[in-house]
């Protein structure tokens, strides 16, 4: 199961420096003029979970492997990208491919680093983002307006009652609002996501700050902080400079004494990587065995056989049941022998819902 974060903004903001700095790989150019990405560079980025290492310690585990999410860094957007400014709907249509935007914006000032606007105003790149991308929606559903009209006149349901979302959908975006704020009911939000709107998708704002500033952000991240505040969605301060430095540090000691030199506890990645994860919805449960312990990924409120699927589809196919060990029970017993001897292996059938942590075997039958 895979989930994607397109990282996007506009050129000379940061965005394949805090891509680099993300895969801690040089596949994304970062140099000082637009759109040195030309085409999207993909990296896949463990999520930090200290409970895995701790699971792994008390196992014997030879091999660490993490649950990953995926960023796309997607070339840099302008004024005008909707009717074809700058690279165009090149990077709409990989932007359409994503589960989450990770919106950076610049909140530093520096001479040497030119600015498409010609000014540093956070606050109206984001502006300027998210009205490309209403745009690109009103052009994309206004095509499909008249055919399904013609449809839904014959008397063809299905097409009225998608012909009703889209026309609802462009009245809140014709209002100047993203496709996210609209009410969809339980029945229409199938169809809702199958539009693939770039605006109804969930959004981080990650703020790119001087090195100064790493710690505790500026006032043009703090007015980032409240307009995303105001739009229901979170904002990260980081220095991308900063988290390229820290990726080309060999050691994990290295990194940490670096950070302290700054006055930072975590990485600016770490958090961002971590809010790309909660900004999904995602939870992680484990596998654990002499080989191995690993992390899986799955969505908040999935069913035990999903998240067997998540490992293979035959084991959500033929699931019989679940062998489930709560994490805290794991670490306070000491181990799978020492939960089972307690009673805290429970068995747990196709209606278990699974919770952050849980450490699961799969019993199933193909």
């Amino acid at each position: 199961m895979g989930f994607k974060c397109g990282i996007v903004g506009l050129p000379n903001v940061g965005k394949s420096t805090l891509f680099n700095a993300l895969t801690a790989t040089a596949a994304a150019e970062a140099a000082n003029f637009p759109f040195c990405t030309i085409e999207p560079n993909v990296g896949r980025v463990g999520v930090p979970d200290a409970r895995l290492d701790k699971i792994a310690a008390i196992s014997g585990s030879k091999a660490i492997i993490p649950t990953q999410l995926e960023f796309v860094d997607i070339a840099g957007l302008v004024r005008g990208a909707s009717k074809g400014e700058g690279l165009g709907n090149q990077f709409l249509a990989n932007i359409r491919e994503v589960d989450a935007i990770i919106k950076v914006v610049r909140c530093f000032i520096d001479e040497n680093v030119t600015h498409v606007e010609d000014t540093v105003d956070p606050i109206r790149d984001a502006e300027t983002i998210e009205t490309e991308l209403m745009l690109a929606d009103m052009d994309s559903l206004e095509k499909r307006v008249n055919p399904l009209a013609k449809k839904a006149k014959s008397g063809d349901k299905d097409s009225k009652q998608q012909l009703d979302l889209i026309q609802r959908t462009l009245a809140v975006l014709e209002d100047g609002k993203p496709a996210r704020t609209l009410e969809v009911s339980e029945d229409d939000n199938k169809a809702f996501q199958m539009l693939q709107l770039l605006t109804s998708k969930p959004i981080l704002y990650v703020c790119n700050v001087d090195e100064e500033s790493a710690a505790d952000g500026n006032e043009l991240s703090a007015a980032v902080d409240k307009m995303a505040a105001e739009q229901g969605a979170n904002s990260v301060v980081i220095s991308a400079q900063i988290e390229e430095e820290i990726s080309t540090l060999d050691s994990d000691q290295d990194k940490q004494e670096f950070l302290e030199t700054l006055g930072l506890e975590e990485t600016g990645l770490t958090r961002v990587i971590r809010a790309g994860y909660d900004l999904l919805s995602l939870i992680t449960f484990f596998t654990v065995g002499p080989k191995e312990a690993r992390a899986w990924t799955i969505h908040k409120g999935d069913l035990a056989p999903q998240a067997a699927g998540a490992i293979h589809t035959d084991f959500e196919r033929g699931f019989i049941k679940a062998e489930t060990i709560a994490y805290d029970d794991f670490i306070e017993l000491g181990g799978e022998q020492a939960c089972k001897e307690a009673g805290k292996m429970r068995q747990e059938g196709k209606t278990y819902t699974v919770a952050d942590g849980d450490l699961m075997l799969f019993r199933f039958n193909v």
